[in-house]
């Protein structure tokens, strides 16, 4: 179990068909055992790499095409790496009649990704969710966990430049 974990540990850095190994094997014997390990494996990379998906198939012995079909159902998963600034834009009653139509233009224009795309730098990740349960704060979107509420569409671009300053500064930092 230790080199389980170990394994999988290592995942995060860079995919290999080990830890995907490991990982059917596990849950291999358990009935319907098909959406824990995918869970798994996006637990382990933050997707699913698509490579992945015939390993998985033949491990646990289901045509890829139906693995590949539970994987794209299911808004669960994904099939491409977040970036590293995930912002999710909320679309709950108050915030639709707040304007956040305009709110996911700007962002969308700004990061260069519509929502549920991931910018070609891999900075960021637009996501639609259905409501943040923020309504006093309408329009409103959560960046990495951290609520803006009342917002413009000029909010947003002040947002996304304060998070390029801050990956500006770490690439500096570490350079």
């Amino acid at each position: 179990m230790n080199d389980e974990i170990n394994l999988i540990t290592e995942a995060r850095e860079e995919p290999n068909l080990v830890v995907i190994d490991a990982i059917s094997h596990k849950h291999n014997s358990q009935p319907g055992a098909t959406i824990p390990i995918l869970q798994e494996i996006q637990d382990s990379y933050g997707y699913i790499p698509p490579f992945t998906i015939q390993k998985i198939a033949e491990n646990i012995n289901i045509p890829a095409s139906e693995l590949f079909g539970i994987v794209t159902f299911y808004a669960q998963f994904r099939l491409h790496p977040l970036g590293k600034n995930v912002i999710k834009v909320c679309h709950g009653t108050a915030c639709h009649l707040s304007g956040t139509e305009k709110i996911s233009q700007a962002l969308s224009q700004e990061v260069g990704a519509k929502e549920g795309e991931t910018s070609a730098d891999g900075l960021f990740t637009a996501e639609r969710v259905a409501c943040l349960g923020c309504c006093s704060l309408a329009p409103c979107v959560m960046v990495n966990g951290e609520v803006h509420g009342r917002l413009a569409p000029e909010d947003i671009r002040k947002i996304v430049n304060q998070l390029r300053q801050t990956e500006r500064k770490t690439e500096a930092a570490t350079t």
